[in-house]
């Protein structure tokens, strides 16, 4: 293999992944391209996120830039979230990622059918 395409994914890489491909920011991004939203219309967006999950996603996704806290001046005080440029740039490597699991699922279903058959074990999630 040549060394100049192999993959690597360093340490930096690896946290960073975790952080913005993780269950909730996924959910929490698809919400915030078609919108900015108050905290309590992502709860409701997203009604399976704790709101200690949600309030821990949002902050992780603002410290990496992909989205930004705006104090919106009413009474009471509110915060809305909005994706910043930075975040929009994810969305196509997001629909590759989408489309080759669309593509594979059949292929891929077989293989964890087999895997399970073969182990004697339920590991359905």
């Amino acid at each position: 293999m040549d060394t100049d395409n192999e993959l690597r994914i360093d340490p930096p890489h690896r946290e960073l992944l975790d952080q913005i491909l993780d269950k909730w920011s996924l959910s929490v991004l698809n919400e915030l391209c078609e919108r900015p939203c108050r905290f309590n219309e992502l709860r409701r967006a997203v009604p399976q996120v704790t709101q200690k999950s949600l309030t821990a996603t949002l902050r992780r996704l603002e410290r990496n830039g992909v989205i930004e806290r705006e104090v919106v001046s009413t009474r009471p005080v509110a915060v809305r979230y909005r994706i910043t440029p930075l975040g929009k740039t994810l969305r196509p490597p997001i629909d590759v990622l989408l489309a080759w699991a669309s593509e594979n699922m059949p292929a891929i279903a077989r293989a964890r059918e087999a895997f399970d058959t073969r182990d004697g074990r339920d590991h359905r999630p």
